[in-house]
């Protein structure tokens, strides 16, 4: 199929890679702004609202050094406070946020002797952002970083990572040793203080987005294989999870570009995939790229792209804006790291 214009550019449609985009009028009436900018640059952070404000952590310095940042960013005075640092500095970790609180899970720390690598962990933390102050939790049955967390009524699922091969001697993730994506679910209960194993997601992979549409939740691209850019694959895989029935559905259509260490927000039903890194043998790339995703319809759409591209990206949602915050415009592995402040705000039209 090939891509198609109605009158005065309008609308457009095309097939990519198996999924429906689109292009719309009604959409490009929002626009993008520039607020605050981050005022500690990096790669590797994550993003969560929470009482109406914007929090970004972690952050990842040169040799793998976990920042273990905490910034505060109030829409009301376009400020940016910074806070207490995390209560154990580490990178990759799953954030999601629960009745105004904010839940940490897994990531990597350095090794406590040797060289540099990334030691997956088991670590769960609830974070306060009204004390600012962080609460250890039950750990998480298994070891793993680059995963993903979401809220689902009363329950927490933490979703995927990578971690070091089973049944190895292996205690850290590197580019040269053996390493792998997980598809492990577990299923965490805040109200309890416990967890217990659920049904693995289909796809294993690390560093996708998710997003919680109608009690359903969606994992979207990743990279599969291994937990670094250059030896992994990325992908375009969706695929639903109904909590209710613990069951996996059938592949939802792919996102139409393929990539990684990306961030999403959810806005009015719809799932927005921004930014993420792409490599092959001929190519390094990072992504501008904003598409969402419609469970209703099992179709992709596009809004204009970021100004700046970058991965390792913090997104969250307020009101009817979706906060995309620093990262790095260079993908992992060129030898040169550009770690932008960019603070771009994508403010959708009334009623879209």
């Amino acid at each position: 199929m090939s891509p198609t214009n109605t009158l005065g550019g309008l609308r457009f449609v095309g097939l990519i890679f198996g999924a429906i985009l689109t292009v719309s009028s009604a959409q490009a009436q929002g626009k993008w702004i520039k607020l605050a900018p981050f005022p500690e640059p990096a790669e590797e952070i994550s993003g969560a609202a929470a009482g109406g404000k914007m929090y970004v952590f972690a952050g990842l310095a040169p040799v793998w050094k976990p920042v273990g940042m905490v910034y505060e960013y109030d829409p009301a005075t376009d400020h940016w406070t910074k806070k207490k640092t995390m209560a154990l500095p580490s990178h990759h970790v799953a954030f999601t946020t629960y009745h105004d609180k904010i839940y940490a899970f897994g990531g990597f720390v350095l090794p406590e002797s040797g060289p540099p690598a990334w030691v997956p962990i088991d670590n769960a933390w609830e974070y306060d952002p009204a004390a600012d102050s962080w609460k250890a939790l039950a750990p998480m049955p298994t070891k793993r970083g680059a995963a993903l967390a979401a809220v689902v009524g009363d329950l927490i699922y933490v979703i995927g990572g990578a971690t070091t091969i089973a049944g190895s001697k292996e205690t850290a993730v590197h580019p040269a040793r053996p390493q792998m994506s997980v598809g492990t679910v577990e299923e965490y209960d805040p109200l309890k203080n416990t967890w217990r194993e659920r049904s693995p997601m289909p796809t294993p992979r690390n560093h996708a987005a998710i997003g919680v549409v109608n009690g359903k939740i969606y994992v979207i691209g990743g990279r599969v294989g291994a937990a670094f850019i250059g030896l992994a694959s990325d992908i375009a895989v969706v695929e639903e999870y109904d909590p209710s029935t613990d069951q996996w559905g059938a592949p939802r259509a792919r996102m139409p570009t393929a990539r990684s260490a990306i961030g999403a927000g959810v806005y009015d039903g719809r799932i927005y995939v921004a930014g993420g890194e792409y490599q092959d043998p001929r190519m390094m790339a990072t992504f501008r790229a904003v598409e969402a995703y419609d469970p209703a319809t099992n179709t992709w759409s596009e809004i204009p792209p970021m100004p700046v591209s970058r991965h390792g990206l913090a997104v969250g949602v307020i009101g009817n804006r979706l906060h995309v915050v620093s990262g790095d415009v260079q993908s992992a592995g060129t030898g040169v790291e550009v770690s932008s402040g960019e603070h771009d705000v994508y403010e959708f039209a009334a009623g879209k």
